[in-house]
């Protein structure tokens, strides 16, 4: 396997794992539509995602409760469903933020003790 498919998989993998995270971070901005959610983390360097991934995540966090959605009219061709977050979607959104806080640090951590084993 070359490097640069390895470094793929392993990025894709990654972004898989905080999904759920980024897309609760970007509902609770206010009430959005799926395909709207996948141009704003289409934006953000290293998340860009696809419908087919967005969507199914969706119907997976509405019917664990932790998203409202409503249908309203498009200006653009088909009714579209708006998401927001119910309160144990507030409440997840904490807990996997308060989590990947920690992530960070932790991984932080490693990576400043590797760069200053490496610099001795």
């Amino acid at each position: 396997m070359e490097d640069s498919s390895m470094d793929t998989t392993w990025l894709s993998q990654m972004r898989k794992g905080i999904l759920e995270l980024c897309v609760l971070a970007v509902v609770t901005r206010g009430e959005t539509y799926g395909y709207a959610i996948v141009e704003t983390l289409g934006k953000i360097p290293g998340m860009e995602v696809t419908e087919s991934t967005v969507y199914p995540l969706l119907a997976r966090l509405s019917s664990e409760g932790l998203m409202k959605h409503r249908m309203a009219k498009s200006p653009n061709g088909p009714a579209r469903r708006y998401y927001s977050l119910s309160a144990a979607g507030n409440k997840r959104l904490n807990e996997l933020s308060s989590a990947w806080g920690t992530i960070v640090d932790s991984v932080s951590s490693l990576l400043s003790q590797h760069e200053n084993s490496v610099a001795s």
